[in-house]
């Protein structure tokens, strides 16, 4: 009997086929039964994926993951949805760690509760009393403070306490004192407030700096409590990324010998202040560490509204003598503008009265030429005169804008502007000039939680829903436009758009799952939407429970 082999090998054949299609290859973890997000260009959703070595590895349908990946840690994420991890376009790190670990002030509901709070503080530094976060538009008695209920209670402790937006402080005359203001000065782009001709203890923007310089210097050990205490915070509110708007050299030195003793694990778009180790540190190029990248520069050209800093073109519409303060003179910016270009750096300027916003895109405008791809950024722009919206376009600068500045500061900004109030918090208007705006909290002034950016952003309400259907409704963002400026758009102001901003092969991955979709979830939901998990380059950095 003749026997055929052909069937038998045809077979064989197709049966290694089969088998070398489904062999797993190994990952370190895989995420399942999920909704992602991947936020690809495409906006793919889809339900699985696999990660090794901190990048994402491949993402697909449930069962394709799962039959081509093995991995020693699976977990099913049960239908909930899963994001890359939240970028935090415009925030203070450092700054807010050490927050944490002074008076808070925020919620105050006058100045005697602010007293109330400090003498209940064990925080301080180096004999100091400290406490951030006072804003007197909140309280019934809406004037300024004194030192005078400072002076009652501590005549004999220095005290400074920052007002929430940081542009200005008040302090007492102990503080004073030690500062070595006795009487009336001039203070380039600051002013100190008298009462009868003393110094009352309120001091705007760069007066600040006269007490600053007296107050002791974080140590190591406070700078390094400082970070443990921001990157948890952070990892519990699903943020793996952050741009840290301005340090000095020597403190970026600081963190990156954390960053080597595996201290550091939140990743830092780390942007460099103009003191006088800036240019020297420019000239030897962009740096990068594990875990910090330097190469941009962060000017501040005007103060806060709140604080009636911000630079306007007319006069405050509550304050008819007062247009603001323009925080150095033009060569000052001009000059900087000039190194950034020649040390290929980005320029990042704080602008947030409408004269401060015109003045910088005029600067910028100069340096720039055109359409370009230097990424040039103004944070804050938060009031724009009309005449001004399409430099952002034809000269491609960045409005890197805080959703929950409009929902903070709405019930009194109208006070401030009057009619200008329209020409403000513009976040539709400004993202098409670019097709993007980039979204961060601006924390510790606002709450660091992404979710309520995402909501300020999409509802443009308080949380608890006024003003009845939202604040300047043509400038909220679509959901998706405000997701995107939470990952994808904050990666791309901050040249990181091939590493982080969206799960694709490749891309490190850096992941939240919450328990709730904020795609459909509803204005009443979001109260109940909590991070579940946080993973950054793919190691559980958080979980609820």
């Amino acid at each position: 009997m003749r026997f055929s082999v052909a069937p038998l090998l045809a077979s064989l054949s197709f049966l290694t086929l089969f088998s070398c299609h489904y062999q797993h290859m190994d990952a370190d973890l895989i995420i399942h039964n999920a909704t992602i997000y991947t936020m690809d260009a495409a906006r793919t959703k889809t339900e699985a994926m696999a990660i090794k070595d901190g990048v994402v590895l491949a993402t697909g349908p449930e069962r394709e993951i799962l039959n081509r990946y093995s991995a020693p840690e699976k977990i099913d994420a049960r239908k909930q949805p899963v994001y890359p991890g939240f970028i935090d376009a415009h925030c203070h790190f450092l700054y807010y760690g050490q927050s944490l670990r002074e008076a808070e002030l925020m919620g105050s509901a006058s100045m005697e509760e602010v007293v109330d709070r400090l003498k209940n503080s064990t925080t301080g530094r180096g004999g100091w009393l400290l406490g951030r976060g006072w804003d007197q538009n909140e309280w019934e008695d809406k004037r300024f403070p004194t030192s005078a209920l400072l002076d009652e209670a501590f005549p004999d402790v220095p005290v400074y306490i920052a007002r929430v937006d940081g542009h200005a402080a008040v302090v007492n005359k102990k503080a004073l004192e030690l500062a070595g203001i006795d009487g009336p000065r001039e203070v380039e782009g600051g002013k100190i407030e008298l009462d009868n001709g003393v110094p009352s203890g309120l001091l705007i923007d760069r007066a600040m700096e006269l007490v600053q310089a007296v107050i002791p210097p974080f140590t190591d050990e406070d700078i390094e409590a400082a970070i443990k205490l921001a990157q948890d915070k952070c990892f519990a509110a699903g943020i793996t990324s952050v741009a840290d708007a301005g340090l000095p050299a020597s403190m970026i030195r600081k963190l990156h010998a954390l960053d080597e003793r595996g201290v550091l694990k939140m990743h830092i778009y780390q942007m460099l202040s103009p003191d006088d180790e800036a240019e020297s540190w420019m000239q030897n190029g962009h740096f990068e560490s594990e875990h910090i990248v330097v190469r941009s520069l962060k000017l501040f050209s005007d103060g806060a509204l709140g604080s009636r800093g911000a630079a306007m073109i007319e006069p405050y519409s509550d304050d008819p003598d007062n247009h603001g303060l323009i925080l150095n003179p033009a060569s000052y910016y001009q000059e900087w503008a000039g190194r950034c270009t020649a040390y290929d750096y980005q320029l990042v300027t704080h602008a947030i009265g409408d004269s401060a916003n015109r003045e910088v895109l005029g600067w910028y405008a100069d340096e720039l030429g055109g359409t370009n791809d230097k990424r040039w950024r103004i944070e804050h722009a938060q009031v724009v005169h009309p005449d001004d919206i399409q430099k952002f376009g034809e000269y491609s600068i960045i409005p890197s804008m805080q959703p929950t500045h409009a929902t903070s500061d709405m019930f009194w900004a109208v006070d401030r502007l009057g009619e200008r109030i329209r020409d403000s918090y513009r976040l539709e208007t400004l993202r098409q000039q670019l097709g993007m705006v980039p979204l961060g909290t601006d924390f510790p002034i606002e709450d660091i939680d992404p979710l309520q950016t995402f909501f300020a952003a999409v509802f443009r309400t308080t949380q608890d829903g006024r003003p009845e259907g939202g604040f300047q409704m043509e400038d909220a963002l679509s959901r998706e436009h405000a997701l995107m400026g939470m990952t994808m758009w904050a990666a791309i102001a901050n040249f990181e758009e091939n590493r982080r901003g969206s799960l694709e092969p490749g891309k490190i991955a850096d992941v939240v799952i919450l328990n709730r979709d904020l795609m459909t979830a509803s204005a009443a939901d979001f109260k109940n939407i909590e991070v579940q998990m946080t993973f950054v380059k793919g190691e559980k950095v958080y979980q609820a429970y």
